[in-house]
C-alpha cells in the first residue's frame, strides 16, 4: 500500500478513501469525524435494536396473554363439565345410599321388634292400649268409690 492509498472501512456507507496528505491537524480532524460518524452509527444501530426488541417483546407478551386467555377458557369449561359430572355422580350415590339406609333401617326395626316380641316385651302400641285400659279401669274404680252407700 502506498502512502496515498487507504483501505476501505465498512461503516455501512459507500467506500471512501482517506488521504494521509495534509497537516497533522487535518488528519486528526478527519479521524475524529470518522470516529464520531462510526459512534453515531453504532448508537443508532443500538437504538434500532432496542426498539425492535421492545416491539417484539410487546407482540410476544400480547400473544402469550391471548394464549393464556384461551387456555383459561378451555380449562374453565373442562373443569365446569367435570364438576357437573361429579355432582351428578355424588347425587346418584347419595340417593342410593339413602335408599339403602332406609331399607337397612326397616330391616333392623323388624328384627328388633321380633326379638322384643320373643322376649315378651310389649310394643309401644301394646303399651298405649294397656295405658288406656288402666285409665278406663281407674275411672270405673273412682266412680264406684263415689257411689259407696253411706
Amino acid at each position: 500500500m502506498t502512502e496515498k492509498e487507504n483501505p476501505t472501512q465498512n461503516t455501512g456507507e459507500s467506500s471512501e478513501e482517506v488521504s494521509f496528505e495534509g497537516s497533522r491537524d487535518d488528519l486528526n480532524t478527519q479521524l475524529s469525524e470518522r470516529i464520531k460518524s462510526s459512534a453515531r452509527q453504532i448508537w443508532l444501530a443500538g437504538l434500532g435494536a432496542y426498539n425492535k426488541a421492545e416491539e417484539d417483546t410487546g407482540k410476544l407478551f400480547d400473544k402469550l396473554v391471548k394464549e393464556g386467555e384461551e387456555i383459561e377458557t378451555k380449562t374453565r369449561s373442562t373443569v365446569k363439565k367435570q364438576f357437573q359430572v361429579m355432582e351428578t355422580t355424588v347425587e346418584d350415590v347419595k340417593s342410593r345410599a339413602s335408599g339403602t339406609l332406609d331399607k337397612l333401617e326397616h330391616v333392623f326395626d323388624q328384627r328388633v321388634s321380633r326379638t322384643l316380641k320373643r322376649l315378651g316385651i310389649p310394643t309401644k302400641k301394646e303399651m298405649l292400649e294397656l295405658q288406656k285400659r288402666v285409665d278406663v279401669l281407674s275411672a270405673k274404680l273412682e266412680e264406684m268409690q263415689n257411689k259407696k252407700p253411706e
